[in-house]
């Protein structure tokens, strides 16, 4: 239950983008809100993006508006996030979290609800 991968991150210059992705096995994505998180060097972990079951977005981060978008598609059983317009300080390991199904509104995008870490993906922005 819950075995989930991240991939896609890697070296991009600034302004460059990447799309990271998060891929369930062994379990179905659709009805789980799911977020992504950071953490840079030498600083605490940032909440990014989440989307909820239905497919609403929700931006955790100020600094991500209109540059970072978050997606899903249930049929590959997978959630996106399109980085665009990266900036160094953006360098951080970037992980999916999946919201806690014992709580009764682990579809949507609520305070508190991210509960399942994936490994994470490192993604380096230097020029």
């Amino acid at each position: 239950q819950l075995q989930f991968v991240e991939s896609g991150g890697g070296l991009v210059q600034p302004g460059g983008s990447l799309r990271l992705s998060c891929e369930a096995s062994g379990f179905t994505l659709d009805y789980y809100a799911i977020g992504w998180f950071r953490q840079a060097p030498g600083k605490e972990r940032e909440g990014v993006s989440c989307i909820s079951s239905s497919g609403a977005s929700t931006n955790l981060a100020n600094s991500v508006k209109g540059r970072f978008t978050i997606s899903r598609d249930n049929a590959k059983n997978t959630v996106y996030l399109q980085m665009n317009s990266l900036k160094p300080e953006e360098t951080a390991v970037y992980y999916c979290v999946v919201a806690d199904p014992n709580l009764l509104l682990f579809g949507q995008c609520v305070p508190g609800a991210m509960a399942y870490w994936g490994k994470g993906t490192l993604v380096t922005v230097s020029s």
